[in-house]
């Protein structure tokens, strides 16, 4: 399940409030796994320069991630839950990290392509180095946040790992291409995918919502609204993974012994 929020203003308890109700109303349905959006716990501050934003960031044992450990054992599931981490005195991260049904920290994913296109998250946090995959029962999982969906290496370096589900925590106002190289991202990986977006007005951004769910040959399965706080389920199983790959056996005519080029410096190239 997808929780589709708006995060309002210098509100964070307010904020994890809200998105612990939405969690305990999604719960009823008894899911898997509940993703809330990326930065769910503020407004999206990346949008200005201000240092006093960096007072937003928290530990893994934070106040944050206290209450959301809090609710996925209250209701016995696994929660995706994504902040503004401060790994130590100077090193902060977007931090995605997979909560179980026990209220631990099972991996952490750090967003490896900070923006600095709309946004300034340069300026706030480093980028992570891995994406690594994780259990959730039988399926094999990974992150990917935000503006790494515009680089086609991520989710494909998740794939090749054994992704099948690739859940990516979201906080944009881009409307379009949005359905484009989201639906792209999961035919070419022969993955679920699914995307988890804030909505409403934060700041001078109007965030524009269409959380969705996207099967392995790129058909939107389940999709929010542009405008609406919304809770998006969706219900799929593994072998439309096994079917998918078989329709597309991308990874049989993968031809990495070719693909020199996108590991090479950008110096090397043009010197």
């Amino acid at each position: 399940m997808l929780i589709q929020m708006n995060s309002r203003t210098a509100s964070r308890d307010q904020n994890v409030d809200r998105a612990c109700q939405f969690i305990a109303d999604a719960a009823r349905e008894k899911p898997d796994v509940i993703v809330l959006p990326e930065f769910f716990n503020n407004e999206y501050f990346p949008q200005y320069r201000d240092p006093r934003y960096m007072d937003y960031a928290e530990a893994d044992d934070g106040y944050t991630q206290t209450r959301i450990k809090a609710e996925a054992r209250r209701h016995g599931i696994y929660i995706v839950s994504t902040i503004f981490e401060i790994a130590r005195p100077g090193f902060y991260y977007d931090t995605a990290m997979l909560i179980t049904p026990a209220g631990e920290i099972a991996g952490k994913y750090r967003k490896v392509h900070p923006a600095a296109l709309l946004s300034l998250e340069k300026i706030y946090f480093r980028g992570g180095s891995s994406f690594p995959v994780f259990r959730v029962g039988e399926w094999t999982v990974g992150f990917s946040i935000c503006y790494d969906n515009l680089f086609p290496e991520s989710c494909r370096c998740l794939a090749l790992q054994g992704a099948e589900l690739i859940i990516a925590p979201y906080a944009t106002p881009v409307g379009d291409p949005w359905e484009n190289f989201l639906t792209t991202r999961a035919l070419e990986n022969g993955v679920f995918f699914a995307a988890c977006n804030h909505v409403g007005r934060e700041g001078d951004w109007q965030m524009s919502g269409k959380s969705m769910v996207i099967d392995p040959l790129g058909k939107i399965i389940a999709k929010a609204s542009d405008g609406n706080e919304e809770i998006v389920t969706a219900e799929f199983q593994r072998e439309h993974v096994i079917e998918a790959r078989r329709r597309f056996p991308l990874f049989r005519d993968r031809r990495p012994d070719a693909y020199r080029a996108i590991s090479t410096s950008t110096e090397n190239l043009h010197r």
